[in-house]
């Protein structure tokens, strides 16, 4: 029998999740910084870098990157913070995790099956796909 998580530490996560959903690098970057590990993930293994990328968020992907996080961290579904910037349509996203190395192939579908689901022909000249 498992133990229940210590509900300080479920309201320190879900914090420091939410700051990454916000796009509040400074404050972000302060806990990671501090210990919290840049590739913390959530009950659906969405990292923060996922978390960052899906809503915007080219700054704190970018501090997140530098400070040791994986750019391809698929979570729980395969799914890739790339190619949920291709989703989304985060074109700043997408410079910026492609800068830090996250490859278009990976993942369930991958940033290229996105872009070819979506008529993104400009993503995939990008990703060197046709």
């Amino acid at each position: 029998m498992s133990e229940a998580p210590d509900p300080e530490v479920v309201e320190l996560a879900t914090k420091i999740f939410d700051l990454a959903r916000q796009g509040r690098t400074e404050a972000l970057m302060a806990y990671v910084d501090a210990g919290v590990p840049a590739d913390l993930t959530n009950d659906r293994g969405d990292s923060l870098v996922m978390l960052a990328a899906y809503h915007g968020h080219a700054d704190a992907v970018r501090a997140l990157l530098v400070r040791g996080a994986a750019a391809d961290r698929a979570n729980d579904r395969g799914q890739t913070p790339l190619a949920g910037a291709v989703f989304k349509g985060e074109a700043e996203v997408i410079k910026a995790l492609l800068e830090g190395g996250a490859d278009p192939r990976a993942g369930t579908p991958s940033a290229v099956d996105t872009a070819r689901m979506f008529a993104k022909a400009d993503l995939l000249e990008l990703f060197g796909a046709d």
